[in-house]
């Protein structure tokens, strides 16, 4: 076994704090690699306290990871010692479903593992996450990490990048269409940096008048309050499409007669309750209500060349281990911008 330290929640009402532990001795399809750095999403503070039920303690959370390979399988084939390389949410899946073969194995039909707060394939090992100095992953779900950009910033791309980057790939989002992204958060603000960089003209719906000039600075067309009725009014069946990244509870029908006919909704946020929406607001335009989650690991290779190429990294804010309760006290407030990083030489 590897020895290793790391921040855990040891119950649901615990703060994090530092924990001895062990990640598995290598296999010959392992890499490990070291951690630098680790995003702060904000389904780590979900899950720490349990708030979707089903937690594993003691918690190890994080799942933004980017670090240097230190040691690799004996028959590990993509990676060697010395490379950068990632993890984001998920470390492991069946492999044999018709959603893995595809390359989704993000929906994984018989249980993906998750980088932490998850089992094993076995059924039976939990997984820790990357708030921690070391970690050993399965080469299949390694990426590559680009050194043309600052490592700390391509951190948060393993979660937040790829959950909006995914559906504007999905639904071809480009050129000739109006985009709305909802919220200017940790998603929000990738979501605007991709739809502006794939050709759609984007429009940041916000409840804070104060992330206007934020939004214009991060290459967004447009902004509007929706706390104002005239501004949403103005706007009303304008869209194709809608990215909603809140997390807090929200009116869709509200924003569902924003889009045109025929526009989607695209969900990538979660709220704490149920949405309650009426049939009229899909009915009334043919629109649909959609989901996605993060994305396989052929789109999350991907999601990084492009980032690499087009030189688009996280708008971050980095910070000590030791400050991460702070850290959840501002994200809750959504005081950040736009991502929260750890320095893990501060472990």
């Amino acid at each position: 076994m590897i020895p290793s330290k790391g921040y855990a929640a040891q119950s649901a009402t615990s703060d994090l704090a530092p924990w001895n532990f062990e990640r598995r001795t290598l296999g010959p399809h392992d890499v490990q690699f070291d951690i630098q750095f680790c995003g702060v999403c904000h389904s780590d503070l979900h899950q720490i306290k349990d708030d979707w039920g089903g937690s594993i303690y003691p918690m190890v959370p994080g799942h933004e990871i980017v670090g240097k390979v230190v040691q690799v399988g004996s028959h590990v084939t993509k990676f060697k010692v010395g490379d950068i390389a990632g993890t984001g949410c998920l470390v492991d899946s069946c492999r044999s479903c018709d959603n893995c073969k595809e390359g989704l194995e993000q929906y994984c039909l018989k249980g993906r593992t998750d980088t932490y707060n998850a089992l094993g394939q076995d059924g039976v090992t939990p997984t820790y996450g990357g708030y921690s100095d070391t970690i050993v992953v399965h080469e299949d779900f390694v990426l590559h990490i680009s050194d043309k950009l600052d490592l700390a910033a391509v951190a948060p791309l393993l979660c937040a990048g790829i959950t909006t980057y995914s559906p504007l790939r999905h639904w071809k989002v480009g050129k000739g269409h109006k985009l709305a992204v909802l919220g200017l958060g940790g998603l929000g603000h990738m979501a605007v940096k991709f739809g502006v960089s794939f050709g759609a003209e984007v429009t940041v719906l916000s409840t804070s008048a104060s992330k206007e000039a934020d939004a214009k600075k991060l290459g967004a067309h447009n902004f509007v309050v929706t706390s104002d009725e005239a501004q949403l009014a103005s706007v009303a069946g304008t869209f194709d499409f809608i990215l909603d990244t809140v997390s807090a509870p929200h009116d869709l029908n509200l924003y569902l007669s924003l889009l045109r006919v025929n526009g989607v909704h695209i969900c990538v946020g979660v709220p704490p309750t149920p949405y309650q929406v009426h049939a009229f607001s899909l009915i009334g335009g043919r629109r649909s209500l959609a989901g996605s989650l993060i994305g396989g690991l052929p789109e999350t290779q991907e999601m990084l060349d492009y980032c690499a190429e087009h030189g688009i990294v996280s708008e971050i804010e980095m910070i000590d281990i030791k400050n991460i309760h702070e850290a959840y006290n501002r994200m809750e407030k959504g005081d950040v911008r736009y991502r929260f990083v750890i320095d893990m030489a501060t472990l």
